[in-house]
């Protein structure tokens, strides 16, 4: 992984790697400046002048984040976003446009967007902005945390082998943290029962999906008891970990 030249603590993907961004705008100047400052941070990054290329480059990457002009040659940043969620569930995305209306701020929000900031801006504020998202999102986290694996309010210290739900300890069974671990180390991402069963339990799938199905209800009784869901069920791909949308 790339070591951070800003001087910022490092913030790295739940399974220890950089976090990946995709940087969108026609505008060659621009996205050269914007990469080359998210690179400066460490992370992995690519970009796209238009719709097209960003869906290509997304399927490739599959970010964490994007940087999305909401103008682009061929079609809206809107039209992208929709089309970008179908590629990667979950990604966070940041808007960046000259419009500073009111209504285009709230459109990007309903369309499914994190934040937005407007043209002139800081490469600072888009830094920042950025660390914030994947951060809340569950996506990265700090070196400086420790071992530990944060999605939305729930925590796990991967040395201390403790878990926390809004500060409440959650007893689990051996098993059962293994699980959890390969959750929170994907989160918003759909595991299939073969994904769970290989990398829990270590045996090639065949007719042992009611083990996955199991531990999975041994985990909402423990982790989603009383509270919203955390563990949801895609029906025929698997199953996902996601914080709770506030």
């Amino acid at each position: 992984m790339n070591t951070p030249r800003s001087g910022r603590p490092a913030l790295t993907r739940p399974d220890g790697t950089a976090p990946r961004v995709l940087v969108v705008d026609d505008d060659p100047d621009l996205a050269e400046v914007l990469t080359g400052a998210l690179r400066y941070e460490g992370w992995e990054v690519r970009s796209a002048g238009d719709g097209a290329a960003a869906l290509a480059a997304a399927r490739e990457l599959l970010p964490d984040a994007v940087v999305l002009d909401v103008m682009l040659p061929d079609t809206d940043g809107f039209a992208v976003l929709r089309r970008l969620h179908a590629v990667r569930p979950g990604v966070c995305v940041l808007f960046l446009t000259a419009r500073d209306a009111v209504e285009d701020r709230i459109a990007g929000i309903t369309a499914g967007g994190d934040d937005y900031v407007t043209k002139p801006f800081s490469l600072e504020e888009v830094v920042a902005r950025l660390r914030g998202l994947l951060r809340r999102a569950g996506m990265a986290r700090s070196r400086e945390e420790g071992p530990r694996l944060v999605v939305g309010d729930l925590v796990m210290d991967e040395d201390a082998r403790e878990v926390t739900r809004a500060g409440e300890l959650i007893d689990l069974s051996p098993t059962e943290f293994e699980l959890l671990r390969f959750l929170m180390r994907n989160p918003r991402r759909v595991l299939s029962k073969a994904q769970i069963l290989d990398r829990v339990w270590s045996y090639d799938f065949g007719g042992r999906a009611h083990v996955v199905e199991l531990y999975i209800s041994y985990l909402r009784k423990k982790v989603d008891a009383g509270r919203e869901p955390m563990i949801h069920t895609v029906r025929g791909a698997g199953y996902v970990l996601k914080p709770v949308q506030r």
